[in-house]
């Protein structure tokens, strides 16, 4: 059984605010080995009950965040950006489950450090008319690939976002949300337990499923008008409000490259503290 880690870092043990997850920052250095913590606690698991091979993939940021020496020695690392899937490269290579680990509420939502791919520009993001966060929009590309989604870790506002886009998985609140910069958290011994535990648990509904692959719309609003400008100049993207851009594609990869595009774009033309 081959299983891959989607490992993000908002909804990893301890992280409530921004120097927690700003490469560089001193806070940053602390949280990158409660990160890596959660992925080793996360691997055991997953090996307990019958893992043959874990790939883990970084999700946040610079994907360039947990420590690979650290790292259980039983697992591979996927690290670095500019990968074609981002956040779910490696669930085309014939994986049989996906963790969704250090997850988050998405944009427009309660959560700590909620957002959706950029940290505050963008306002909403919708697949096929239903509000999605990152979780929603990275389990569409599971099913595209026949890949069940086994665990959803990250404070409580993420894992009652899974409850709906991942029903079966097995969720891990690592943390309460109190605000966007405020949680009730677990340590990281009690988060551990709480991780292995739901791994193993997973593993008996890891196995790849029928493939489900279907055109999708992904709509996203920006925070000012300027960006949606700047997002539909991309062919095939067209803006559909003041603040709102809309784009088809015939199935979920080719949606989530789109997405890609637009955020890229979108960034790119935010001008300092104006936005």
């Amino acid at each position: 059984m081959r299983i891959m880690i989607s490992a993000d870092m908002e909804g990893a043990t301890g992280v409530t605010w921004t120097d927690d997850v700003i490469p560089g920052t001193e806070q940053w250095q602390r949280f990158r080995r409660l990160f890596t913590g959660d992925v080793n606690a996360t691997i055991a698991g997953l090996f307990d009950s019958g893992a043959t091979d874990v790939l883990v993939n970084e999700a946040h940021s610079s994907q360039r965040n947990l420590l690979l020496e650290d790292l259980d020695g039983r697992a591979r690392m996927l690290t670095g950006r500019h990968k074609p899937l981002s956040m779910m490269q490696g669930i085309d290579s014939g994986v049989d489950g996906v963790v969704f680990l250090g997850y988050h509420a998405g944009a427009g939502f309660d959560g700590v450090l909620s957002h959706t791919y950029l940290e505050n520009q963008i306002t909403g993001v919708w697949l096929d008319d239903v509000p999605a966060s990152e979780g929603r929009l990275n389990a569409a590309m599971a099913a595209e690939y026949g890949v069940p989604v086994l665990v959803v870790s990250g404070d409580d506002k993420a894992c009652d976002d899974a409850q709906d886009y991942a029903p079966e998985a097995e969720l891990v609140t690592v943390k309460e949300c109190v605000s966007r910069y405020a949680a009730i958290c677990l340590p990281p011994a009690r988060t551990a337990e709480l991780l292995s535990s739901a791994a193993a648990d997973s593993m008996n509904r890891a196995g790849r499923v029928e493939r489900y692959t279907t055109p999708h719309r992904i709509e996203v609003e920006f925070d000012a008008s300027h960006l949606a400008q700047a997002a539909a100049v991309i062919p095939t993207v067209e803006q559909i409000g003041v603040r709102r851009v809309g784009f088809d594609a015939p199935d979920m990869t080719e949606a989530m490259k789109a997405f890609k595009i637009v955020t890229a774009i979108a960034a790119g033309a935010v001008q300092g503290i104006y936005g």
